[in-house]
């Protein structure tokens, strides 16, 4: 052990000693996915004064530098903490004050130590006690914690011994259990080797658990629950690449569908502690195998994934399975229009506005409409020549009576159809501004409850003008082109079709982007027109390429038409949304 007056030294390295890591095709390997005998592992012990960590308290530092089970490099040094040692920290570890008086202190050593850290995993027995010294004393003398990689061999050794082999998991009683050759005393040296001697016999035991890198180690050691592990070999020989990756049933169903900009990553994170999600536990249960599709680039991935569990309805995909489940508002093409809720659109003359998500939106847009405008809510098909029975609402006078032939034809456009038709793809003041009058007149009257509801309605109809609005922008255009440029210098190539993506690449650096496009526009589905502000795609689709587009350093191309929305729409309202929210 050093003496009292010994500055912070480390063991220099032998001619043969070489600390940076294994290299795989002359590029720095992953430290995650390196094989145990090829990390470097720096094992550390502190002796301190006890009590809470402080930034300062460390009497003695002890670390001893591994690789594939063989010593690179020691550390060892006396600190003076700048307080007396407590007698019981004396008793303990046969440190006393008068040791640690010429010792050089803390400030002075962390520069080496880091030093010795640098590229190499931390581990300690007990690490968060050992880390939270450190990371103090870094703080309170304004070093930078590397924040490296931690083993705590502590934890490791919970996970890898079962109970009834060991009473506990003291650094003393792992030491004696493993036959260790250098046995613990409260010296921070001594105490540095033993803990390299339990590493070395806890790895050993890791095979049998089919551990065998850094990152599968750090795992392990975290709250894995048996079918993750059992099913980790499912995240094996994916591609790092942007796409969709489907996890199968044993009948070939798939039973999760989703997306990343490395697959294999992303697969890979579903068996980890990281994921909580007891659904997704019970679906790794039933899978036992996991498709990739790769694709140009992070849009056309999203896309897929949503065409994907639109046609086979994953059971453990939540969101997007049921595209056609969308409801729309319908103002009839009659003499007499009316609302109605519907799920399909056809070109039969009517005005839509949506989609809404499900029936009761839908239905509380159609409540803020009749409540804004003097729209009938009858619904029998009324003629503009003969009479009909009047309703409940005509006789309280609520209701223009066009079954009473109250109203002529060109007035209820006039009055009601007509800036229904413009709130729609236009100007929603109509509808606005009612409700807005409607809302503080009530608010005066401090009835504030009837005015929450009377905002509610007003903002789903406004939520929906603004979406269908901003949809029908794009899907109005035959063909349009984008490209964006990536942090490589790559070019994303995306041709829309409708609404619709019809087809994407990427053109790789160095390779000119309109020879791609050249390439790829021939390729292109063809999209054929249809009714409505979605006629060729999911609302959800065309959000997600419209998302895409309006990114900053996405470019416009080519387009067949242009690209624009209503100067008066319902955009400008989106402040008035947020402040309902």
């Amino acid at each position: 052990m050093p003496s009292p007056s010994q500055v912070p030294s480390a063991r220099p390295a032998a001619p043969g000693d070489r600390f940076e890591q294994p290299t795989l095709d002359g590029m720095l390997a992953d430290p995650l996915q390196l094989d145990l005998r090829h990390t470097t592992f720096v094992v550390l012990d502190l002796e301190t004064t006890g009590g809470a960590p402080d930034g300062a308290g460390i009497t003695e530092i002890g670390a001893v530098k591994v690789r594939g089970g063989e010593e690179l490099g020691s550390f060892g040094t006396l600190v003076n903490p700048g307080v007396p040692i407590p007698p019981f920290i004396t008793v303990l570890t046969g440190i006393t004050t008068a040791m640690t008086v010429e010792a050089p202190p803390i400030e002075a050593v962390l520069p080496s130590l880091l030093e010795f850290l640098s590229g190499a995993v931390l581990v300690a027995h007990n690490a968060p006690y050992d880390t939270g010294f450190l990371k103090a004393a870094c703080a309170a003398h304004g070093y930078r914690w590397p924040n490296p990689r931690v083993v705590d061999t502590v934890a490791l050794a919970r996970r890898v011994l079962l109970r009834d082999e060991v009473p506990n998991n003291k650094l003393g009683t792992l030491a004696a259990y493993f036959r260790v050759g250098d046995q613990p005393n409260h010296r921070a040296m001594d105490d540095a080797r033993a803990t390299v001697g339990v590493l070395h016999a806890l790895i050993a035991r890791l095979g049998g658990h089919k551990v065998h890198t850094l990152g599968d180690t750090i795992e392990f050691v975290k709250a894995v629950a048996p079918v993750q592990r059992a099913k980790k070999h499912l995240a094996e020989n994916l591609p790092h690449a942007p796409g969709v990756y489907l996890f199968r049933a044993a009948d070939d169903r798939p039973l999760y569908v989703g997306t990343s900009n490395d697959i294999a990553t992303r697969v890979r994170s579903y068996f980890t502690a990281a994921e909580r999600r007891a659904r997704i536990k019970e679906m790794l249960g039933a899978a036992v195998r996991v498709d990739a599709v790769e694709c140009a680039h992070a849009l056309e991935a999203q896309v897929r994934e949503l065409r994907l569990i639109a046609v086979h309805a994953p059971p453990y995909n939540r969101r997007s399975k049921h595209p056609e489940r969308v409801q729309w508002l319908k103002l009839t093409a009659e003499a007499f229009p009316r609302l109605s809720v519907v799920r399909q659109l056809t070109a039969d003359g009517a005005a839509y506005l949506g989609p809404f998500a499900g029936r009761a939106t839908a239905q509380a847009a159609v409540d803020a409409i009749h409540e804004a405008l003097p729209l009938r809510q009858c619904t029998p098909r009324l003629s503009a020549r003969k009479a009909s029975p009047a309703c409940a609402l005509a006789e309280l006078g609520k209701c223009p009576a066009p079954c009473q032939l109250a109203i002529s034809v060109e007035e209820y456009d006039a009055q009601a159809a007509a800036p229904l038709r413009a709130a729609f793809d236009g100007d929603p003041d109509a509808v606005v501004d009612p409700l807005l009058a409607r809302i503080r007149r009530l608010s005066d009257a401090q009835r504030y409850e009837d005015a929450a509801a009377v905002r509610d309605r007003l903002a789903a109809f406004l939520r929906a003008a603004v979406r269908m609005q901003r949809l029908s922008a794009l899907t109005s255009i035959e063909e349009l082109i984008a490209a964006r440029r990536t942090e490589r210098n790559a070019w994303e190539i995306a041709i829309v079709r409708r609404g619709r993506l019809a087809a994407a690449a990427t053109a790789e650096p160095g390779v000119h982007p309109r020879r791609t496009l050249d390439i790829l526009r021939p390729t292109a589905e063809t999209v054929l027109a249809a009714p409505g502000p979605t006629p060729a795609a999911t609302p959800e689709e065309t959000e997600r390429i419209l998302d895409w587009l309006e990114r900053p350093e996405t470019r416009l191309v080519e387009a067949t038409s242009g690209w624009a929305s209503p100067a008066r729409g319902a955009a400008r309202w989106k402040m008035l949304l947020q402040a309902g929210r």
